[in-house]
């Protein structure tokens, strides 16, 4: 425990770093809220260097089980550390709702408890749309990329952090270049986005947030109405561009770009995958929404269609119109597409494609069984072979998934909310997808849920972004013993 409390205070004082950015906002704008920032950086960084010189005799080489600990405790403490300025800009905002919003970004959820956002000092907003992008590729990552000496037991941070079934392939030899690596195509990715929206009409600092939070696939907005506010079908292709981008994986595309060739994304099955059903959920959804007359024409009903199903399908959460008004199939199937499309190793939430795959590929190999018993299949994904380990490590996966699922709609139930809202709110907050539907819906937010709600939705929140797994596992009484 005190080695990786140890580790623990170092990466707190890294993260004191990432308050530059709004210190600096404040200071531009001239917005009023130059203090509280400077107040929570001295909490973290203080936090942070206590922490080190009282557990510095404990260091050590991390080992396996240490790296879910440290990612479960950092992604708490940085957003209970994060919630600090929030509480001090709005008198009114309870612990509580502060966590939940810090969460909500660092987790890439997009849940939101605030309203005035288009009249919210400028640096309040940039702090919500950084914690969306850092937690894009994931605090851990983050800090094993510029800090080699938070390196100590990498791989294990990066196996415990990183999203999928598959983590033990490397794109270099070592695992901080492995997440240099993947933090300069992201930056890339995020600087060419910002350019495309402020060419497409935003206003420079509009274009940063959105950028940091369509890359980061978390959904927070600067407006109320979320991109709806805008009324713009370049803004709205452009962010619909690089969300789709943002659901593949990174490597896939850092792969693309040292090679400069296609080849890495012809041969990524996951990627094909991911593509082929969000096309075919557009066509569908598109036809749909016309026939049931909910747009007049097939230019409104395409443009409508396309950026909110991609918006919900990557586990973004972005809304350009209330589309809890559609007829029920669609918002559902688009919360359900959330939690199955991105791809492992992206910036989504959810199951991932690869294990949507996976089970795929498993009950066909159980009915081709049935059919042929002596017959020996290999489970494959695309030209890859997946082990027996990984096929039961998937298994093993979706069941915790749905019983977690389950039970928190169950616990919601119980606590007075109705039905739609209790089990959209946890599928969103789950696959970390933002809006659900009822009192959550996209033309409403997360600030009518009581505390005790709000924190059920927290931790679907981080269960769901930690891949369960690395949540669960310690509260098991064997993670403790020696």
């Amino acid at each position: 425990m005190l080695p990786v409390l140890n580790v623990l205070g170092r990466l707190l004082a890294v993260f004191s770093l990432t308050y530059v950015a709004p210190i600096a906002c404040s200071l531009i704008f001239g917005d009023g809220m130059l203090l509280h920032f400077v107040d929570g950086m001295a909490i973290s960084a203080s936090g942070g260097v206590l922490l080190y010189l009282s557990t510095r005799r404990h260091y050590r080489e991390l080992k396996p089980r240490d790296g879910f600990l440290l990612v479960t405790l950092s992604w708490v403490l940085m957003a209970a550390i994060a919630a600090v300025p929030l509480m001090l800009a709005y008198d009114s905002m309870s612990f509580t709702d502060a966590f939940f919003e810090t969460i909500s970004g660092l987790t890439t959820t997009g849940a939101t408890v605030m309203t005035g956002l288009d009249y919210a000092p400028q640096s309040i907003n940039l702090w919500r749309h950084l914690m969306n992008w850092i937690g894009g590729m994931g605090i851990i990552v983050f800090a094993v990329a510029i800090l080699p000496m938070l390196g100590v037991g990498g791989m294990q941070l990066y196996k415990a952090e990183t999203p999928g079934p598959m983590k033990d392939s490397k794109l270099t030899a070592r695992i901080a270049d492995t997440a240099k690596a993947l933090y300069i195509v992201y930056v890339g990715m995020t600087v060419i986005c910002v350019l495309a929206l402020r060419l497409a009409g935003m206003s420079w600092f509009d274009a940063v947030c959105h950028s940091f939070s369509a890359l980061g696939l978390g959904g927070f907005s600067t407006r109320d109405a979320s991109v709806g506010a805008f009324d713009s079908p370049a803004i709205e292709g452009v962010l619909s561009f690089f969300m789709l981008l943002a659901g593949i994986n990174f490597a896939t595309h850092f792969l693309a770009v040292r090679r400069l060739s296609w080849g890495p994304y012809l041969r990524d099955a996951e990627a094909k995958s991911y593509l082929l059903l969000t096309a075919i959920a557009f066509v569908g959804l598109t036809a749909y929404v016309l026939i049931m007359k909910v747009y007049p024409d097939v230019g409104g009903a395409a443009r409508a269609v396309m950026f909110n199903l991609i918006s919900i399908a990557t586990g973004c959460g972005y809304a350009s119109v209330d589309y809890a008004q559609w007829p029920i199939f669609a918002p559902l199937l688009m919360l359900l597409l959330g939690g199955l499309l991105p791809c492992a190793g992206s910036t989504g939430g959810g199951i991932k494609m690869v294990r949507t795959l996976v089970l795929f590929g498993q009950s066909q190999r159980e009915i081709m069984k049935l059919i042929h018993p002596a017959a020996v299949r290999p489970l494959m994904i695309g030209r890859t072979a997946v082990s027996e380990r990984v096929a039961q490590s998937v298994l093993g996966y979706i069941f915790l998934y749905f019983m977690s699922a389950v039970l928190m709609t169950f616990i919601l139930l119980l606590s007075g909310l109705d039905f739609m809202t209790a089990f959209t709110a946890v599928m969103a907050c789950i696959n970390n997808i933002g809006p659900g539907l009822g009192d959550v819906g996209p033309s409403g937010n997360y600030a009518g849920l009581n505390d005790f709600q709000t924190w059920v939705c927290a931790f679907a929140m981080l269960l769901g972004r930690l891949e369960i797994f690395a949540v669960l596992i310690i509260f098991t009484p064997g993670f403790w013993r020696k």
